[in-house]
C-alpha cells in the first residue's frame, strides 16, 4: 500500500483527478477552476504543472503548482484518505518545490483556508511560516469559480 511513483498530470486524467478530490474531500469547481477546459489551459502555460501521485493504476494524489515569475504556489494538494500520512503529500510538495526551484523561483506560498488544521500543520513541519497579517480578498464574476 506504501508504494506508489509521481508523474506529471496529462489532461486524459482529468476523470481521475475529480474523482481523487471528490474522495480526498477537497472542493471541486466544475464550473470553475477544475473544468475540463480551464485544466487543459493552465497545463498548457509553462507556468503550471499538476502532478498525481499513483499506487498501481489509481491516482491517489495531486497537487497544482504555478508561479507568476517571482512567487510559486502550491494549490490543490489532494490525497485519498487510505493514503494520509503516509508521505505521500510529503513527497508531493518536495516535486512541487523542486519544479518551482528549477524555474527559478525562490519563494513558494500556499493559502489555506482557516477550518483546515491539518493541512495547516502540514506546512509549518515543512518550514512554511504563518504570515497573520495578510488579509485575502478576492472578487469573483461567478461564486463558482
Amino acid at each position: 500500500m506504501n508504494e506508489y511513483k509521481i508523474k506529471k498530470f496529462h489532461i486524459s486524467d482529468y476523470k481521475s483527478l475529480i474523482s481523487l478530490y471528490q474522495k480526498s474531500g477537497l472542493a471541486f469547481k466544475a464550473q470553475g477552476r477544475d473544468s475540463y477546459v480551464e485544466l487543459k489551459n493552465q497545463i498548457k502555460d509553462d507556468k503550471c504543472i499538476i502532478y498525481l501521485a499513483i499506487a498501481g493504476k489509481e491516482i491517489i494524489g495531486s497537487v497544482l503548482v504555478t508561479h507568476d515569475t517571482r512567487k510559486g504556489w502550491i494549490n490543490r494538494l489532494a490525497v485519498v484518505p487510505e493514503y494520509r500520512r503516509k508521505g505521500v503529500a510529503s513527497s508531493l510538495v518536495i516535486k512541487a518545490e523542486q519544479w518551482l526551484e528549477n524555474k527559478g523561483i525562490e519563494i513558494v506560498a500556499c493559502l489555506i483556508e482557516g477550518w483546515n488544521k491539518d493541512s495547516m500543520k502540514f506546512f509549518q513541519k515543512r518550514n512554511y511560516k504563518q504570515y497573520p497579517d495578510v488579509a485575502y480578498y478576492t472578487k469573483r464574476k461567478y461564486p463558482e469559480v
